[in-house]
Formats: structure tokens, C-alpha cells, sequence
């Protein structure tokens, strides 16, 4: 690959006389092909679904040579439209190296694609996959017609574009209903608006209070801060109300930090009335609540978050914060922030600006252009759908489910109380399998026997059912053998 970065940077074609030997003397792998079959789809697609199975089975390995998609169109008595029109399919989903008159060859980079799963990082599914490729040419194309004036390569410093705030507004207008554009900050990820909310919000060794299991990037960035965090228990419902009001009379914190929608790690969506009376508990006395909704346009049945529950100038201030981490792509790297009519921005801004000084403004015009265009609703659509799939597959395969969303990016997996969780993962480590143990969820020391598995990493359903049926087998034989039994 070193040499054909080498040729195409010198501006030399690449016929087969610059190819590697090894590539021109390779010939074509014909061991995959098969006839067609009635009502299995349009021929381009079975084409395209015989060269991705080919992969998975090992028929295919990377470095094979495909047929020259003439010979292959001959071969298979179609046209040749049909099977330029797979291998630009395939090549998509980043399973082929094309090289003009060199060839066409298995991706390299399609080796250990099915050895390692990560069920352990919440990610959106379907980012391997033929429509994700296309919406990222939209993307891109639509960046490349902004690169003319040399604006967008410029310093963007601030809350961000009116065009991508009104984006914004647009986007979480389903959640909210109208948003003042004015009260948007694009923000580069959801991480970096946590630390800048604690920043403006909180003082070292003032209290933060939050569930007793929450997510860990919010509680890397208290600690890192010098935050006191407290938890709050909770119920099936979530955070409880009373609890939560004998811990404000206690210590008094500066914030409360929730995830309310397909909570992380527990997978609960706070009931309607549960999110009422959490903000009466939080304008009783007065303290300024951060509501992290990443996975609320995921879910599709969430109550209104309790941003949607504050009165003008009245009650208890909600920062709402959404990424689009976990409803299009962690790539993205943006984030809307939507602070309170009572708040300045400014204070924030200033945060903002001394962790990141920017937003990556790229990924942010990618992100307006497709939310504009309806195409990140459409692709929001299919990544529910895909998580629904993967959910059923799921609650077939694992026993001991405890928390979940049809939607959802994860799962809550109760454990035997014998069952070591970190042998356990110990075990899955050695089987190319990554989950999160609930240590790294957890405020107090004392953490449950449980595991987040997360369902969308795996780059299709396949390979998802293959590792889960990997962690079903090792879960059986911590109970069978007692291979991880706590003393």
C-alpha cells in the first residue's frame, strides 16, 4: 500500500506494471460465485451479498483478486452496469481496494474484521455499512463546495454559526418542541460541554449529585475537577424523588446530573411523572440540573425531558445537552447545548473555549447539511431499526437481562452473585470479546454484580450474534464449572 500512496502521490498510473509482483501475478478468486435466486433481490445486490459472505466464510481473504467485472458480467450473464454497480457496493462497505486496470482486491484492512467485537463502547450501528457511506459523500461534497472561500478552515470560535444553531434548534425541535436558536452552543462533543457546565457551575470541592450508576464520562470529569460527587438512589423509575431531596437538604450541591432516556448504564427511561417530580425536588431548592439526552431521538417513546418542564424564569435551570455520538456517529465530534433563558452564554463559551477553543467546523457543516437535507432523520430511522433487530437477537441469546430499550444501544446484564465480573471479563478478553464491567459506572465503591453489553459496535448482526453467543457460552461455564466463584 506504501507504494501506491507513493505512485499516486508522484501522479504515475497505476496499471498492472506498477502494481506489486505478488498482486500481478494473483489470479482472480472465482470460488464465491453463485447462480442467482428468484426473489432475493436485485442482481447488483446479490452480487455485492455473495462478496461480503465470501469474506465472512474465509472464501475470500484479503490480498484475493476479484474477477475484472467484464469476465464477470460475462460469467454471470448480466450487463456490465450491474456488477460495477456491486463492487462500488462492496467497496463502500470498506471490504475492496480498487486499482483501475491493477485490479480489484480484498481490503487488507477486512483481516480480524470479525475477530474482535467490542460490546463495551456504546457506538451507532450501520457506520460499516453502504448507507452510511453514501451519506458521508453527501457530506463531504457538500464540505468540499464550502472549501472555496477558505472560510470553513478558519477559526470558529463561539456558539457556532447562525445556520448550524437553526440546524440545531431543527434537530432537537421533536424533543423540545421550538427552540430558541439564540440559546444553542455547537459544541465538539458532549464530553467537553460536561467539563464546561462543571467549570461554570461548581467550584472545586463543591457537590455534584448524580445516580448511584451513571455515566463514566461524567464522573471522570467531576473527579478530574476536584467535584464532590454524591449519588442518589433510584428504582425501577430512576432517581428517586425523596432521596434525592435529603441529599440536597444534606449537602447542599451545585448540580444534578441525569441521563433520564435509555439511562446509562441501566437502560431506564424515566416515566413522565417521575421527570415532574424530580424537577420539583431540583427548583425546591433552587439547584441548576444538567439533563444529558443523547439517546432521547433514539428511544422514539421518552417523555419531554425536563428541559421541556421549566417555566420562563421560573424553576430550577436545565442545561440540555444532545450529542450526535449515539444517533449518527461518534466521528462527528458535535454536540448541541441548550442552555436556560435565565443563564448567559458567555461564561460557557469561555469554558468551552479554554478546553477546545473550537468545534471541528467540517464535522459540524457535515452535520447541518444533513440534518437540513432530512438525511440525518433518515438515517436515524435505520439505525432504530437495526437496534431493534439487534435487541431481539439479543434477549434470545443472553439470560439475566435486567434493563433494556427496544432502541437502545445497550443493555444491563445481572450476574449470579457468585459470578466474578472481572474474571469474567477476563474470560471474554481472551475471546476477542470487550465489555464494561459496572466498577466504571458506579459512585461508591461498592459496585453490582452486573455488566453493560453494548449491541452496536459489532459492524453487522451476524457478527453480534457470534460474540454474544460467545458471552452466553462463558456466562454457562462460570455457573457450570464455577470457574470464577467469589470465596
Amino acid at each position: 500500500m506504501a507504494i501506491l500512496h507513493t505512485l499516486k502521490e508522484k501522479g504515475m498510473p497505476l496499471d498492472m506494471d506498477t502494481l506489486p509482483t505478488d498482486r500481478k501475478l494473483k489470479k482472480p478468486n472465482r470460488a464465491w460465485v453463485r447462480p442467482f435466486e428468484e426473489g432475493a433481490g436485485a442482481r447488483y445486490q446479490q452480487i455485492a451479498r455473495q462478496i461480503v459472505n465470501a469474506v465472512k466464510d474465509g472464501v475470500l481473504r484479503p490480498g484475493d483478486r476479484l474477477p475484472p467485472q467484464r469476465d464477470l458480467a460475462q460469467a454471470m450473464g448480466v450487463d456490465l452496469t450491474t456488477v460495477t454497480r456491486a463492487y462500488s457496493e462492496v467497496r463502500l462497505a470498506g471490504l475492496l481496494d480498487a486499482h483501475g486496470a491493477g485490479g480489484t482486491f480484498i481490503a487488507t484492512s477486512a483481516v480480524d474484521r470479525e475477530r474482535t467485537v467490542d460490546l463495551g463502547m456504546n457506538i451507532p450501528p450501520l457506520l460499516a455499512s453502504p448507507s452510511f457511506a453514501r451519506l458521508m459523500e453527501s457530506g463531504l461534497a457538500q464540505v468540499r463546495h464550502q472549501l472555496g472561500g477558505g472560510e470553513l478552515m478558519s477559526y470558529h470560535v463561539g456558539a457556532g454559526s447562525r445556520g448550524d444553531r437553526e440546524a440545531a434548534a431543527t434537530w432537537l425541535e421533536p424533543a423540545l418542541g421550538r427552540v430558541n436558536a439564540d440559546r444553542v452552543v455547537v459544541c465538539p462533543g458532549a464530553q467537553s460541554a460536561l467539563a464546561a457546565l462543571l467549570l461554570t457551575r461548581s467550584q472545586p470541592g463543591d457537590t455534584v449529585v448524580t445516580d448511584s450508576l451513571t455515566y463514566p464520562g461524567f464522573l471522570a470529569a467531576a473527579r478530574f475537577l476536584q467535584r464532590n460527587v454524591v449519588q442518589v438512589g433510584a428504582d425501577p423509575d430512576g432517581m428517586l424523588p425523596d432521596e434525592l431531596d435529603k441529599v440536597c437538604k444534606k449537602n447542599r450541591p451545585s448540580l444534578i446530573y441525569l441521563v433520564p432516556s435509555i439511562h446509562n448504564p441501566t437502560a431506564i427511561t424515566m416515566p413522565a411523572q417521575r421527570r415532574h417530580d424530580i424537577y420539583a425536588v431540583a427548583s425546591r431548592h433552587q439547584i441548576a440540573i444538567i439533563e444529558d439526552d443523547p439517546y432521547w431521538l433514539l428511544a422514539g417513546d421518552a417523555p419531554p425531558p425536563l428541559a421541556a418542564l421549566q417555566p420562563s424564569g421560573k424553576g430550577a435551570p436545565v442545561f440540555y445537552l444532545s450529542t450526535l455520538s449515539k444517533c449518527l456517529a461518534p466521528g462527528l465530534r458535535t454536540a448541541y447545548l441548550v442552555a436556560p433563558p435565565s443563564e448567559p452564554l458567555e461564561p460557557i463559551l469561555d469554558a468551552l473555549r479554554s478546553i477546545t477553543l473550537m468545534t471541528p467546523q467540517a464535522m459540524v457543516s457535515m452535520a447541518t447539511h444533513w440534518i437540513r437535507s432530512g438525511a440525518a432523520r433518515e438515517m436515524l430511522q435505520k439505525i432504530q431499526q437495526e437496534m431493534g433487530k439487534r435487541q431481539k437477537l439479543a434477549a434470545h441469546i443472553l439470560p439475566g437481562i435486567q434493563g433494556f430499550h427496544p432502541h437502545g444501544l445497550h443493555l444491563w446484564l445481572a450476574l449470579p452473585p457468585k459470578l466474578d465480573q472481572y474474571r469474567l471479563i477476563q474470560t471474554a478478553q481472551e475471546q476477542d470479546l470487550g465489555i464494561a464491567s459496572s466498577e466504571a459506572f458506579s459512585v461508591a465503591d461498592v459496585t453490582p454484580n452486573a455488566l453493560r453489553v453494548s449491541l452496536g459496535g459489532a459492524v453487522d448482526q451476524a457478527s453480534l450474534k457470534t460474540a454474544l453467543e460467545k458471552l452466553a457460552d462463558i456466562l454457562a461455564n462460570g455457573r457450570n464449572q464455577r470457574m470464577a466463584v467469589i470465596v
